[in-house]
This record gives structure tokens, sequence and C-alpha cells, in this order.
């Protein structure tokens, strides 16, 4: 690839693609962080198996395990369940947890007759909530490097720039939804301090390709590790089309908050200028630990080559979860996994899951 110079990647042609367009692989962390499951590990291990069963099918899994003994607990975990160990690489790097969609690299893709990834390199500090960070920070160095992908790092006024991939949403066009509540927050988790809207936007303009960002305001209520992540409450499914989680019971403090975001969803517009179908995904029944209510939603779900993995909460609303995604992704089966022990973590599948996408 020839050396950026002064041109951003987006000049160059570089975008970060839509979830559903196609991957050569995903990236997992085996899950060894017990303090984000208490006394939940084994099930969780087991919930993994389940998990890079139904990706595996459609494109590589790439598993980070931190030691032998991890690679020995996956193996024998992957084998019991049936998967192809063709179809699955463990690759040992040590992490500090597991949750790749926000520590793992940001693809970019650039098109044409000779295609190109490359990975913009942005910082991660563990949500500016954890001080246990510094391995999960090195990773796209570590996967640019074993891939052989250039590393294209992202800074404003010579400090580098953190970002979640879990923060953001892209349909792929140039179109990308975030939230106020996680980017712009100056108090509570502060990811990148005195930067505002319009220095955020042309970052994300730059180096994931987002011509247009769509700000709603707040996530869900719950334990939320992210502050708000969007990947919780509004996804694209199409070009032109998202989901939004909507509460109906007037009592629950999600209904104001994604009433707001219903609010702004509808007079926004996308890179073309024109208006957003948007198509209403429920929300489950309040989920709670030890009194602790957990960030539940169906919105977490994971677009991979061979299937729409969606969590699934032993709710009423699941087969209605369902129902509407599998009537939008009619080219992959919709499948739903049981996530009532992996979101006890703060995270479902897409928090889990990273994606490379094919050249």
């Amino acid at each position: 690839m020839k050396k950026l110079g002064n041109k951003t990647p987006a000049q160059w042609g570089f975008r970060m693609p839509a979830e559903w367009e196609t991957h050569e692989a995903t990236w997992l962390g085996w899950p060894h962080h017990l303090r984000d499951w208490p006394g939940k590990m084994e099930a969780i291990r087991w919930f993994y198996g389940e998990l890079v069963r139904k990706i595996a099918p459609g494109e590589i899994v790439r598993l980070l395990v931190n030691s032998a003994t991890e690679a020995r607990q996956a193996r024998d975990v992957l084998t019991a369940v049936g998967v192809d160990p063709k179809r699955y690489e463990l690759v040992a790097y040590p992490t500090n947890r597991g949750w790749l969609r926000d520590s793992g690299p940001i693809f970019l893709r650039k098109g044409g007759a000779r295609p190109e990834i490359a990975i913009s390199r942005f910082r991660f500090n563990a949500w500016a909530l954890f001080r246990d960070w510094q391995k999960d920070n090195a990773i796209p160095e570590f996967v640019a490097q074993r891939q052989r992908l250039p590393l294209l790092p992202v800074a404003h006024a010579g400090r580098a720039v953190v970002l979640e991939g879990g923060a953001i949403d892209v349909n792929g066009r140039g179109s990308l939804l975030t939230t106020e509540q996680c980017l712009l927050d100056q108090k509570t988790q502060v990811r990148n301090p005195g930067l505002g809207k319009a220095e955020l936007e042309k970052i994300l303009g730059d180096h994931v390709g987002a011509t247009n960002v769509i700000w709603l305001k707040d996530g869900i209520a719950g334990r939320d590790d992210t502050h708000g992540h969007v990947d919780d409450i509004c996804r694209f499914v199409t070009p032109g089309t998202v989901v939004l989680c909507q509460e109906k019971y007037r009592g629950d403090e999600n209904y104001r908050r994604l009433g707001e975001n219903r609010e702004r969803l509808e007079s926004a517009r996308l890179e073309n200028g024109s208006r957003l179908e948007i198509i209403p995904l429920p929300m489950p029944e309040p989920l709670y630990f030890r009194g602790v209510r957990l960030p539940a939603t169906y919105a977490n779900f994971y677009i991979c080559n061979a299937a729409v993995l969606v969590p699934t909460f032993n709710d009423p609303k699941d087969r209605v979860a369902l129902g509407i995604l599998a009537e939008i992704f009619r080219d992959r089966p919709v499948i739903g996994i049981h996530a009532v022990d992996v979101v006890l973590g703060s995270g479902a599948i897409h928090c889990l899951t990273q994606q490379q996408p094919a050249r």
C-alpha cells in the first residue's frame, strides 16, 4: 500500500464496511476475566462454543487465548460442540478482557481492482472506567503485524483518539450512528477530554469514512460499563434502514430515552439526503442480577456471513425480535442464542465479536 503522506485514510479511499458485507474472519477473545462473569465462567465457555459453531460455517474464527491452558479449554469446548478444527485458529496473545468489539481493531477496506484492508488505530482505555487495559490496547498492533495489514494511527492535536467499535455503527455508504452520552461525555467516563462534536465528526470522517454522523442521545438503562454504546439501541440493517429498540411501558426508564432517540432519527437524513426507514425492535423485560439491572437488548446482534446471531433472554419477546430480524435478513438465517449468563458481563454477542472484512 502507498504511504498516506498528507492524505487521510478516507482521501485514499478507505472506509469502514457495513457489517453485512462479506467477512474474511471474526475475531474473539476466549473468556478468562472472572470479574466479568462471577460464578458463571463454565457457562460462558459453552456460550462461546455455540457462538463459534454458528459463525465458523461462513468464515474463519480467530480466537485470542492467553495461555496454553486456555487453548486446551477452547479446543475441548469447540471439539465437544462439533466445530470443524479447520474453521478456527487459536491465536496466542494476552488480553485483559474478551470484549473484542471494543478493544479489537476497527478494520477499513479500500475497493478497486486490488482491494486493500487496513486498521484504523484508535486507542482503547477500557471505556475510561477500569485501570487494566494496557494489554487490550495493544491488540490492534498485534493483529496488524500478524495479518500484515497497514496500521493507520488516529490522533488529534498530537494526542491519540479513544474509540470503541461498539460506540459506532455504519451503513457502509458514509452514514454513522453514535450517541452523545458516550462520545461527548466530559464528566463521567471521559474518553477524549475537550473534544466536541465538530472535532469528532472530522475524525470519524477522516478515519472511518463517515461523511454523515447521526447523533442519538443516550443508551439504555442498566449497568452498562460502556456508558451509552449505540450497538445496544440502534443498528443499521440495510444502507437506508435501522432497527431501533422501543419500550412500550411508560414507567420504564428506557421509555423516555428510546423515545427521544426515535425523534432524532425521524428528523435525521442519510448521506444521500433521504430519510431513514425505522423499524422498531422490542425490549425484553428488565433483567436483574442481585438487584442490579443488566443491559439486556436484542440490538446487540452480530451479522456474520452464515447467520445473524441474536441474544435471547427467556422472554416472550424473544420470538418477536427474531421474527422482525428474520423479515429483514432474508439472505441468511436469524438465530437466537441464550444470553442471560453472558449479559451479566454488561455486554452480549456484538460486544464480543469483531469482523475482519474480505478483500
